[in-house]
């Protein structure tokens, strides 16, 4: 598998997720900077957590504006797979890869714990995953999904929603912490995964949800 990781002023998750795939999973990985382009094609482009452009304006708004985003598009365009994780599903959503956009808190506070996430056994990219709660951390001040009554109706009946929180910390609409596309191409999701892969901590709930993205690539 080759995974190109896009690393942007302010990803501070970039080396994280791109050794859990190098390390765990026998990944090709290719971090690629936000200036430059890329056409090694990959089986999975990663955005990554972190706060690009240092959090300025709303998060990955300035972002999709970066050149690599072209080649980003062109990866997304020919089918490839697509994962944002938290700064990243933010920057998704700034492109319009994913309908709706992640607001601040509801309680305006930035949070950061472990929650327990269960997945949506409609969805196509965790259908496979048992319905049994995972534990994975958020870290985030701007991770309310919202969007308008009739996305969100789309998003229920396509069943495009592929995570909730059991038990919601940040006021995201639903319950919502990760949506797909329509073709199970683009999953976007505020927790990290990649902090729940550590054998020494006993914290090893996202391998599930890898495995899981990794069929559907």
């Amino acid at each position: 598998m080759k995974a190109n990781v896009i690393t942007f002023p302010g990803s501070n998750c970039d080396k994280d997720i791109g050794s859990i795939l190098a390390n765990e999973f026998q990944a090709d990985v290719h971090y690629v900077w936000h200036k430059e382009s890329f056409d090694n094609r990959p089986d999975l482009v990663v955005l990554p957590g972190g706060f690009s452009f240092g959090d300025y304006l709303r998060c990955g708004a300035m972002a999709k504006y970066s050149p690599c985003m072209k080649s980003v598009d062109e990866h997304r365009k020919r089918g490839g797979f697509v994962l944002g994780i938290c700064n990243g599903f933010q920057i998704l959503t700034e492109a319009g890869y994913l309908p709706g956009a992640l607001l601040h808190n509801r309680s305006l506070k930035y949070v950061c714990k472990d929650v327990d996430l269960l997945p949506d056994k409609q969805n196509q990219v965790t259908a496979g995953l048992s319905s049994q709660a995972l534990s994975i951390p958020i870290a985030h001040g701007e991770g309310a999904y919202f969007a308008d009554e009739e996305t969100l109706k789309r998003l229920e009946g396509d069943s495009l929603v592929a995570f909730r929180y059991a038990e919601n910390p940040n006021g995201s609409l639903h319950d919502i912490a990760g949506i797909t596309d329509a073709k199970g191409k683009i999953l976007g999701m505020m927790p990290h995964p990649e902090r729940a892969m550590n054998p020494y901590t006993g914290k090893m709930d996202g391998k599930a949800i890898f495995e899981s993205i990794f069929k559907n690539l």
